[in-house]
């Protein structure tokens, strides 16, 4: 049996190198452009009340408290991931049907018209929140049930119930340890799902279920130390059973003060809380959070992200926009004055073709893999990320001195 033979064209040396060279500065263009700092775009929030019944009254009211918080601060209803058991404004035992409070002066029913319940009832599951944290949902599951978040997004995992040594409890029937909560983050900041997070909870030994993570961008906070228990602040006697912890309660008191406006930062939140009046430790852990807590505002993770554009005048900032990023900035005087130069040009092809830059006479593809090369030059983070970008652009300029030189 013979072998069949086959004989495939040789490519051209020049096509050869051409291809080489693309491939080559795209791979290090992309490399680039990876290794970019991501900007902050959004903001997401999901609370969580671990707890039901009638006598947990005051874990609903504090999930429900903080939902109030971020919304009033800015982040709408469509970025709030929203899991309780709902079972207390509706219960028999509840003195005024269809409402919350947080205080036995009943100025505030947190359950008011506005509240969008996500996850109700016997939803509320390890199983179906650590979906909500790592996205893997079945395909049933509507967008308004699932965390939407990218690696711009900060996150705040608000959770409060009870708990104990690495663990929080799920409506007294499973468990959340530690290292299930650890495991959930690693894979979000795997998948890029945030750029920064921020778990506060408010439970009994509540500092012991960071004790796992070790993902960078977290930031936690907790009512307690290990071995401490979590209280509540006060009794409603028309109530009849507590209807805050202590924990939350003074978070509130913090943020009451506050508007979407200001620019009160993580350090003064975290050093509001009075050990005394909390009856417990509030821990904080900071190892994984590149940041200094002095320089970023509470609205960083409790509010919303606006971009601000500062200028001049109407016409700067609609010219803004639609250059943004290819211009700088002009007045109106000199944008007249560069259309008269842009005219003149126009009509004389010589002075045209004498002013093309390098990227403009090149064909677009190399017009804009040349920018895009151009454009992160100056994004270098350590000297062997620059020694390799050397390195790699390099090769193939020793390609094609080799191939001319034969």
């Amino acid at each position: 049996m013979g072998l069949l033979n086959l004989s495939f064209p040789k490519l051209p040396m020049k096509i050869v190198v051409v291809i080489l060279v693309i491939f080559l500065g795209y791979s290090v263009a992309n490399s680039s452009a990876s290794s970019k700092t991501t900007e902050h775009t959004n903001n997401w929030a999901v609370l969580v009340c671990t707890s039901r019944y009638w006598f947990n009254y005051r874990h609903m009211a504090n999930t429900l408290s903080l939902y109030r918080t971020v919304k009033r601060l800015g982040i709408p209803d469509e970025r709030i991931i929203l899991m309780l058991a709902d079972d207390v404004a509706c219960n028999a035992r509840n003195k005024y049907p269809g409402q919350v409070f947080n205080n036995e002066n009943h100025r505030l029913n947190l359950y008011g018209d506005n509240v969008e319940v996500d996850y109700r009832g016997y939803e509320v599951t390890v199983e179906n929140f650590l979906r909500v944290l790592t996205g893997r949902h079945e395909t049933a599951v509507p967008r308004s049930k699932r965390l939407l978040s990218d690696e711009g997004s900060h996150i705040l995992l608000y959770m409060t119930g009870h708990g104990g040594n690495e663990f929080l409890k799920f409506q007294d029937k499973e468990e959340l340890q530690s290292h299930d909560l650890a495991d959930a983050v690693k894979q979000m900041k795997e998948k890029r799902r945030f750029k920064e997070l921020l778990i506060m909870v408010d439970t009994c030994q509540a500092s012991t279920l960071f004790s796992q993570l070790q993902s960078p961008g977290v930031l936690t906070i907790g009512s307690s130390m290990k071995g401490e228990n979590s209280y509540s602040h006060h009794l409603d006697s028309n109530v009849g059973v507590s209807v805050v912890d202590r924990f939350t309660f003074y978070t509130l008191a913090f943020f009451e003060r506050l508007n979407m406006h200001d620019n009160a930062s993580i350090s003064s939140l975290f050093n509001s809380y009075n050990p005394t009046l909390l009856m417990s430790t509030a821990y904080y852990r900071m190892d994984l959070y590149q940041r200094h807590l002095e320089e970023v505002p509470v609205t960083n993770f409790f509010g919303s992200v606006m971009k601000t554009i500062h200028t001049d005048s109407a016409y700067r900032s609609l010219s803004n926009r639609k250059n943004e990023g290819a211009k700088p900035n002009m007045s109106f005087d000199q944008s007249i004055s560069n259309g008269d130069t842009k005219k003149l040009r126009n009509s004389d092809d010589e002075d045209e073709f004498n002013n093309l830059t390098a990227e403009e006479y090149l064909p677009d593809s190399f017009g804009q893999l040349w920018n895009t090369i151009l454009g992160n030059v100056n994004t270098f983070e350590s000297i062997d990320a620059f020694v390799c970008y050397g390195l790699l652009l390099m090769l193939p300029l020793l390609t094609v001195s080799t191939w001319l030189s034969k």
